[in-house]
């Protein structure tokens, strides 16, 4: 919960703004200024003041205990103009929620952490549990010491500027399981690359389970802090001890069904859980079922009767792929979501004028990967190849990463070793649609006219089909200096079925600085005048020019029946569907 403090009425109004932004993750805190800041201080995991700083200071100083646990604040002044992170900047989210805070407010987010200021991730910001000299590291990578990288369990990292993986330095960074204290000048991270499998009679108690599991991991030399998860059968999802367990090392209880588990090979079956569950083993295989290696065999609690028993495993780090979407060419239309997934990426594979277009959002050090056109099945290679390295990647496509572009033949390359993640974008038929009002207000159909990967007998089918079922139609890759037919044919069998009248959409580089739209017909549509860089968008029969608007009505009962009631609220039912298709050689937008 975010708590929301101001003494004046501009710092009330800009407050309300904000808590009607965010009306599930604020709470306002009203009365004496001093007792709401302590009040929300005690009750909150995030303020934001509408305050001096200095005011906030004063009130907040005394406050202050652990900065790994206190809360982030975020100081608004009077006139709503800046942001300011003042507490808490990593471990409080302060940082984080300074920019949250900016962008609704169009106040400038100001966050003075070195790291940040400079681009690199904090060793406190990526999402991995971390000890030892933290603060030392740190200033080292500022200050372009040498720090030497010592990874001994795989794991995905942002860009870091780190000595080669394993070479000598003052500084070093340690990515390990292992219950280890560390040395001097040298920071741990903690990757969730363990699994506990547990397995428990009815009623055994949370300090037996919990008490085992601790006991397997310190004789083991494994640290509790790399737990991702514990694991268990279905039939004990339930289990009060199971669940406690699991809730007092903070991490998530996993379940799966019997016959899942009875597949799995395991070194030590048992009779007792195949007739009580169905599987001859529960902790074992729980552990093992999603792969990796097993340290800490099936072994039971110390108790008489024993009453729990856990095995431990170490799966491997896997890569990740991040799919993004950066939207049709403006900054403004890159997505947050793609702005941290570049952020996050330690690896960028990507067309060379797409990599232009976001080089300046990449952290320093990501290593980038960029290609011309005509290049797109390596690239997705090239990508998923990185991932199974167990880097980090973001492949990089305009538009949605999903519609025409490298998220087809990167899945199609992708197996179940790596993780994948898709960040969805502006595709350029949604900017063209924007720019010439509500063409796709109703049911709608974006097709491909390039046959390099798809014959055009096949296209020619698909606007056929489209044609016949009176949808509007966006063509993407309308033409090019090769193909300079398929344009007018498509557009002849689309008059077949529509007016002379029907308006039709225009719209070049959508969101670029050079951007041109324009609004003709069917009929007087030249498609000399169309390139690989516009998108067409033609209408069904009840699309009409309002305005000099081109206007897809929705179909509700009371834009056609005056004396039919209002729909309150009504609910939509968009449909839209792409060719299957990968990337085109000529891409567009």
């Amino acid at each position: 919960m975010i708590g929301l403090i101001s003494a004046t009425a501009a710092g009330a109004a800009a407050r309300d703004r904000l808590a009607a932004a965010w009306p599930d993750r604020t709470r306002v805190y009203e009365g004496p200024v001093a007792d709401a800041v302590r009040s929300a201080f005690a009750e909150c995991e995030r303020l934001v003041c509408f305050l001096a700083t200095g005011a906030v200071v004063r009130l907040v100083a005394p406050l202050l205990d652990d900065k790994r646990t206190d809360p982030g604040v975020v100081c608004v002044d009077e006139g709503g103009r800046f942001a300011v992170s003042l507490v808490g900047g990593h471990g409080g989210g302060a940082n984080e929620l300074a920019r949250a805070v900016g962008e609704v407010l169009g106040a400038e987010p100001v966050v003075t952490t070195a790291t940040d200021a400079v681009g690199l991730p904090g060793l406190d910001t990526l999402g991995l549990p971390v000890e030892g000299d933290v603060a030392g590291v740190s200033r080292a990578l500022l200050d372009g010491v040498p720090v030497a990288l010592r990874a001994e369990v795989g794991w995905p990292l942002p860009p870091l500027p780190v000595t080669t993986e394993g070479a000598d330095g003052a500084y070093s960074i340690r990515l390990t399981d292992r219950l280890v204290e560390p040395a001097g000048r040298e920071a741990v991270l903690r990757p969730p690359s363990l699994v506990v499998g547990v397995g428990a009679s009815r009623g055994a108690p949370v300090d037996e389970v919990l008490g085992l599991v601790e006991d397997a991991l310190r004789e083991a030399g494994l640290s509790a802090a790399s737990v991702a998860e514990l694991a268990t059968v279905d039939a004990k999802a339930g289990e009060p001890g199971i669940v406690g367990a699991a809730e007092r090392l903070g991490v998530p209880l996993v379940t799966y069904p019997a016959e899942a588990l009875a597949g799995v090979e395991v070194p030590n079956p048992s009779d007792a859980p195949l007739a009580a569950v169905g599987t001859p083993s529960v902790a074992e295989a729980a552990a093992l079922v999603r792969g990796g290696e097993l340290l800490v065999p099936k072994r039971k609690s110390a108790a008489v009767p024993a009453m729990a028993t856990c095995a431990v495993v170490r799966r491997p780090g896997r890569g990740r792929l991040a799919v993004v979407g950066l939207g049709p060419g403006a900054r403004d239309l890159v997505t947050p979501r793609a702005r941290a997934e570049l952020r996050r990426a330690s690896v960028l594979v990507g067309l060379d004028q797409y990599v232009d277009q976001i080089r300046d959002l990449l952290r320093p050090g990501t290593r980038v990967l960029e290609s011309g056109l005509g290049a797109e099945e390596e690239r997705a290679r090239t990508a998923v190849e990185e991932a199974r390295r167990g880097h980090a990647v973001a492949l990089i496509g305009s538009g949605d990463a999903g519609v025409y572009a490298m998220a087809s033949p990167a899945l199609a390359e992708a197996s179940d070793d790596i993780d994948v993640v898709g960040v969805p974008g502006v595709t350029a038929a949604l900017a063209a649609g924007a720019i010439l009002g509500a063409p796709l207000g109703h049911d709608h159909v974006s097709i491909s006219l390039s046959d390099l990967h798809t014959p055009w007998e096949v296209i020619e089918r698909r606007v056929r089909a489209a044609a016949e079922a009176d949808l509007v139609v966006t063509f993407y890759n309308p033409r090019s200096r090769g193909r300079d037919w398929q344009l007018p044919e498509a557009l002849a069998i689309l008059a077949a079925h529509r007016e002379p009248t029907t308006p039709v959409g225009v719209v070049r580089n959508a969101s670029r600085a050079d951007e041109s739209s324009r609004l003709t017909t069917l009929a007087a549509l030249d498609p000399a005048t169309v390139d690989m860089m516009t998108v067409v968008t033609v209408g069904n029969t009840a699309t009409r020019e309002i305005a000099g608007r081109m206007v897809t009505p929705r179909g509700y009962r009371w834009q056609t029946d005056d004396t039919a009631p209002r729909e309150e609220n009504p609910v939509s039912s968009e449909v839209s569907a792409a060719s299957e298709n990968s990337e085109n050689s000529e891409e567009n937008l």
